[in-house]
């Protein structure tokens, strides 16, 4: 199936925001307000002023990183809705794009940080809790990658998208 211009950038747009903004969740509930981890706190724990500087640094360009592609997506968003003649897919299928990014940002951010460099995990502080990086992969990566898929299923095809 052909996909016009705008919706490819409304696609990549979404999908782009879903990491970021599933990053910022991350960092803003897991990080600064329930305390669980930091981006480094498996490997540096913050048991001391240098280290918490340490984690707090990595924390920021963590936050950097999840801004730029916000930042991107918007952009992007803005290129799609600019374009002449065309028309945006429904919200929810930009809903379906951004949960289905936000779940490709977790499961991808576990394999990694988590998993294979184990700079973190889902509750490092105080202690690490192993159920937690297991639940975080299949509810917040595969789950949101499914729900996702079944959010943008079909909402194009049945627009004239």
């Amino acid at each position: 199936m052909y996909a016009s211009p705008a919706l490819r950038r409304a696609r990549l747009a979404g999908i782009l925001l879903g990491l970021g903004l599933g990053g910022f969740v991350d960092g803003i509930a897991l990080h600064q307000i329930v305390h669980w981890h930091n981006m480094l706190s498996a490997r540096v724990p913050p048991t001391d002023m240098a280290a918490m500087r340490l984690n707090m640094a990595a924390d920021g360009w963590f936050h950097a990183g999840t801004w730029l592609l916000v930042f991107a997506g918007v952009l992007l968003l803005w290129s799609a809705g600019r374009m002449h003649g065309e028309r945006l897919p429904p919200v929810r299928y930009l809903l379906g794009l951004l949960v289905g990014g936000w779940g490709a940002f977790n499961l991808v951010e576990a394999v990694i940080d988590h998993h294979l460099l184990e700079l973190h995990h889902v509750r490092d502080l105080p202690v690490h809790v192993p159920l937690y990086d297991y639940l975080f992969l299949a509810v917040g990566g595969v789950g949101f990658l499914l729900l996702g898929r079944l959010l943008t299923r079909g909402a194009v095809r049945n627009r004239g998208f």
